[in-house]
């Protein structure tokens, strides 16, 4: 096998820039590799000032600036896209409707997905580019038969394969990773930028959810959501406090739930589960968030699909380790058994399968089945 595409032949490229040092680093690379490259920077929202800024955004007016900034250092042409609509429908209300149902999205999953790899990627085609390149840390692996496939990052500790597991063989064979096979730390890829002569060496990685400006998720559900009084219940159903809108809380959170009551054996409770239907937050101790299986939707195949069981690995979110399990695709789902019981493990989230460092592919977890069920 060999590593991405790009070290074939010169292509040409669409390198997605944030404004940050990673994707400013990797279209640098890809121009230094021979490719002819074009950045562009995604305008994700019709008001600019809303998204956070400084330490904490990617989308914001003050990062176009840098974008622009940072292209013209590396000297390639530089453009701004006005995906806006886009992301407001396919990132930001799926988000608010996920949260809605009960459910624990994951936003930067789906702007991989739906904007960087679906709107981008077709816009880039459309007009002729070979590939999109991101800062993003995974890598591209060739086969001898030309087939590809998505691998983790030679750096386990910078690795964002998770998020990228939803992309399709189609998809990693117009996708460009420079920095993938990059085993250094942050600081020398900060170190590289200044040798560049890229202002972006210094700026603070972003975080967090980039549409929410002041980081308060809650905060921002209830403005577009409204508040909806409900009741917090244990186990058994005993009202133990209310709540201002069920979609407030995630399954596993422990902080934040103003009970007021202590539980029996004094030890703290977790939210168990959310009924959007009722309105209402269950809550119980840690042990009861155990999850012994599951069962995912809307799978995704990083090439081709498993045919039967197999053992795997799994990563549940993005910034979490692995757990073995065994998985099989039955009826357009996919059934899961972990082999030891996982705990926090909330619908909405994505389960990403690997393969040693292969991703097989990503789905949406729909239920789960836990070792103590929740009353």
């Amino acid at each position: 096998m060999t590593d991405t595409p790009q070290r074939t032949r010169p292509l040409r490229v669409l390198a997605a820039m944030s404004g940050g040092v990673d994707s400013a680093v990797a279209a640098a690379r890809a121009a230094e590799a021979g490719h002819d490259v074009t950045g562009v920077h995604l305008a994700l929202s019709a008001n600019p000032q809303s998204f956070r800024t400084g330490a904490r955004g990617c989308c914001t007016i003050e990062d176009s600036r840098d974008a622009r900034r940072a292209a013209d250092v590396i000297g390639i042409p530089f453009y701004v896209w006005d995906l806006a609509d886009r992301f407001r429908e396919d990132v930001v209300e799926d988000f608010i409707a996920e949260y809605e149902a009960g459910r624990t999205p994951n936003p930067c999953l789906r702007c991989n997905e739906k904007i960087k790899f679906a709107a981008l990627l077709d816009k880039a085609l459309a007009l002729g580019f070979d590939a999109v390149c991101t800062g993003h840390y995974a890598k591209v692996i060739v086969n001898a038969d030309g087939s590809r496939e998505l691998h983790r990052a030679s750096d386990m500790a910078k690795d964002q394969s998770y998020v990228l597991g939803v992309l399709d063989e189609k998809q990693l064979a117009h996708a460009m990773f420079p920095l993938g096979d990059t085993v250094t730390t942050k600081e020398e890829i900060r170190a590289e930028a200044e040798r560049r002569g890229l202002a972006v060496a210094k700026k603070p990685d972003s975080h967090d959810i980039c549409f929410i400006a002041d980081g308060d998720t809650q905060g921002f559900l209830a403005k577009r959501l409204g508040k909806a009084e409900g009741d917090i219940v244990d186990e058994s159903g005993t009202r133990l406090g209310t709540h201002e809108g069920a979609y407030g809380f995630t399954i596993g959170q422990r902080k934040g739930l103003r009970i007021g009551t202590p539980a029996p054996d004094g030890k703290p409770r977790y939210v168990l589960d959310i009924s959007p239907v009722t309105n209402t937050v269950t809550v119980g101790p840690a042990a009861a968030l155990d999850v012994t299986a599951l069962t995912a939707i809307k799978p995704r195949w990083c090439g081709t699909a498993p045919t039967g069981p197999g053992t795997y690995t799994a990563q549940l979110r993005a910034h979490g380790g692995e757990t073995e399990v065994t998985a099989e695709p039955v009826d357009g789902e996919l059934r899961v058994t972990f082999t030891e019981p996982v705990r926090g493990v909330a619908p909405g989230q994505a389960i990403v399968l690997y393969d040693g460092t292969r991703v097989v592919g990503s789905a949406t977890i729909a239920s789960t089945t836990r070792a103590t069920a929740a009353v």
